[in-house]
């Protein structure tokens, strides 16, 4: 593989000294940008675009055309996996993504298969090769996934859900239940990010997006166990190159302490969070990814401006900072304010990495 030209990123989440604090945003592909806008009106649909190799390479390497930013992530979504396991995957307009199949039973859960990484989701790691080809080392690429709770949530619903009616229903009536299942996807993930390291991922984040909507107890033993369970089961170092692993609950401020026993090698934090208080209870443990609100791109630069600021002061001197939004970015974002934010944080963040 051809050498990285920039690995500020790579360094930063092991806590390595950097010139800068590397930036990239969640969903830096996307539809805030017309680019992608007409890449997907080319590929028919959302489902045609991720399975397409040269699409998704396309669209993951739009925003790196705009801005100068410290890594690409693989475009394709958290929902391939219960696909790839027959719950058929499918989008409706304004409505988000949607199964042709729930599990509400042991039946149900009986019925699911065990997909093979170069088969059902072979297309997943085309796109991770192919991605990597053509950034040729110009910065790393990121490989991800949903976490089993996450997942587990939308193949219990349907869909996506507000109040997890059935979700919760199964985890307090029938936790053994819920076990299998999420013990079964932690397995299924290991597999997955393991086959996205091997065709090329350089890193890799799991998205525990509906983490936040446990109870304290509900999420150390449905969440975070499975998400450390796959921690543990991932192959932590390609190309002569150790391979960081990030875990992102939305909403998981308080469990910061927890998290950081995962073995994973930052937590990402969403907008709710100070880092320079997640800084004091983390402490050296892990580095820290985030937090802008992201609709703060909403407002003019000079405010995005101020706002870097404030957060870069949050975090302060030192290495293990890699900025972030606390979440997507927003598809009615101008891409300019885009480029005002990750701009400021090129110019801001060198004065929190002087050598003393």
């Amino acid at each position: 593989m051809t050498e990285l030209q920039n690995d500020r990123f790579l360094r930063a989440l092991l806590k390595q000294p950097v010139d800068r604090t590397p930036i990239w945003m969640m969903r830096q592909a996307g539809r805030y940008l017309p680019e992608y806008r007409e890449t997907r009106a080319r590929a028919g649909d959302f489902l045609s675009l991720c399975k397409n190799a040269d699409l998704a390479c396309e669209v993951t390497l739009q925003p790196l055309e705009r801005y100068p930013l410290d890594a690409a992530i693989l475009f394709s979504d958290i929902l391939t996996i219960p696909d790839a396991m027959g719950l058929g995957l499918y989008f409706e307009t304004g409505e988000g993504p949607k199964f042709r199949q729930t599990i509400r039973s042991e039946q149900d859960f009986a019925l699911l298969s065990r997909p093979k990484m170069d088969d059902e989701l072979g297309y997943v790691m085309n796109a991770v090769s192919t991605i990597r080809r053509e950034l040729n080392g110009r910065v790393p690429l990121i490989g991800f996934t949903g976490s089993p709770w996450t997942l587990a949530t939308y193949m219990i619903e349907g869909g996506s859900s507000k109040d997890f009616r059935h979700s919760k229903a199964m985890l307090y009536s029938n936790p053994a239940l819920m076990h299998a299942l999420l013990d079964q996807l932690a397995e299924v993930i290991i597999d997955y990010l393991n086959a996205q390291i091997a065709a090329g991922a350089q890193a890799v984040q799991i998205f525990d997006s509906w983490g936040g909507a446990l109870s304290h107890r509900a999420y150390t033993e449905f969440s975070l166990q499975y998400m450390t369970k796959i921690v543990a089961g991932l192959n932590r170092e390609a190309e002569g190159r150790k391979v960081p692993v990030i875990l992102f609950t939305k909403g998981g401020g308080q469990w910061l302490e927890a998290m950081a026993e995962s073995g994973a090698d930052a937590l990402g934090l969403d907008w709710t969070t100070s880092l320079a208080d997640a800084r004091s209870r983390v402490g050296d443990k892990v580095a820290l990814q985030g937090n802008m609100d992201p609709s703060v791109l909403y407002a003019k630069p000079e405010y995005i401006r101020q706002e870097v600021g404030q957060i870069l002061q949050e975090y302060g001197q030192g290495s293990g900072h890699v900025f972030n939004l606390g979440h997507g970015i927003h598809q009615f974002v101008d891409p300019d304010h885009a480029k005002a934010f990750i701009e400021a944080v090129v110019e801001l963040s060198p004065q929190y990495h002087t050598q003393r």
